[in-house]
């Protein structure tokens, strides 16, 4: 794919908000209920990037990681955790903190969530959930009472076009491949192993069963390689399928909350992935206006806080263009 710098340089400052000079977050929401963001989308579409620009923008904030498969310790490549340094110093909770060998519920999630937006809360934090699996979330958001009390939602769908998000998906699964995912699984790997129970419920673990079993076999070179293309072939299928699995839930879900529910659409933003201003131009700078209505509305907004306006002007006016232009082949 061709991608011009031009269409990519001179990325843009936005604005932050800063909740800690003189101005707490309950100062600033007069409404009956606390605010919660919820960021949905299948998986590979973004949601992690985007909870944490956000999280940076509207400081402090904090993620609840909703996402079944990376709440367990290990498989870092396989469940495509985002790194401590991908972070950038945004508190992250529920990741990477369960045992693999444990099946953690969507109970279990309910309780430990609400545990923690609690305790952001209380410490004047914007609590941001941000996780593919739509099972949690759904049974936090409609069926826990405790959270409906005293909870309220605005939902960010980060979507991207199938074609492109399923070509996306098989691209991400090489790049797993060549970060180290076959020696991830392997030191994980027993030939009895359960693939219905804790972290080996993980696309990229049940996989590779029959080439890890071929391997420690000694079977010959030509049936480990087959074995081992096959694994990646059905892996990068069933990312796919469960994106479209995770899209049709999603579609139920905003038949619920559609009045609170906001479509990002990123397919741009997957296209161009290398390309910060059109991640900015697309995803991030709609993302702050809609969060910005959603927190201030109805409240006194005090001065050196940006308005919607003023969030989207900032990203909103075309960067000068590069001396230079070239073209990028990727």
């Amino acid at each position: 794919m061709k991608i011009s710098i031009s269409a990519c340089a001179c990325k843009q400052e936005l604005p932050l908000v800063n909740f800690q000079k003189g101005l707490t977050m309950e100062a600033l929401f007069k409404q009956r209920k606390d605010k919660v963001v919820v960021i949905m989308g299948a998986t590979g579409t973004g949601k992690t990037k985007l909870a944490i620009d956000v999280a940076k923008h509207l400081y402090p904030a904090e993620i609840v990681n909703s996402d079944k498969m990376q709440v367990y310790k290990g498989l870092d490549i396989t469940t495509n955790k985002v790194s401590e340094e991908e972070c950038g110093g945004v508190p992250h909770h529920l990741l990477g903190t369960i045992d693999p060998n444990l099946n953690f519920t969507a109970n279990e999630f309910c309780r430990y969530a609400t545990l923690a937006i609690d305790s952001i809360v209380e410490r004047d934090g914007l609590p941001i959930i941000a996780g593919g699996s739509n099972s949690y979330i759904d049974a936090l958001v409609n069926h826990h009472t405790q959270f409906r009390l005293r909870y309220e939602c605005c939902f960010l769908w980060v979507d991207v076009s199938l074609p492109v998000l399923h070509s996306s998906l098989r691209t991400r699964v090489d790049r797993m491949i060549e970060a180290g995912q076959v020696d991830e699984v392997r030191q994980f790997f027993q030939p009895h192993a359960d693939y219905t129970k804790g972290i080996r419920r993980a696309i990229g673990v049940p996989e590779f069963d029959d080439f890890l079993r071929a391997e420690a076999s000694s079977a010959d070179e030509k049936t480990k390689k087959k074995l081992l293309e096959a694994a990646i072939a059905r892996i990068k299928v069933n990312n796919c399928t469960l994106a479209n699995r995770q899209l049709q839930k999603i579609h139920r879900l905003h038949g619920l909350w559609k009045r609170t529910m906001h479509h990002l659409d990123a397919t741009e933003a997957v296209l161009n992935s290398g390309c910060e201003d059109t991640w900015h131009h697309h995803v991030l700078a709609r993302s702050l206006a809609i969060l910005h209505k959603f927190l201030y509305e109805e409240t006194h907004v005090p001065a050196g806080i940006m308005s919607t306006k003023d969030v989207i002007a900032a990203v909103s006016t075309p960067p000068p263009p590069p001396k230079v232009a070239m073209a990028a082949t990727h």
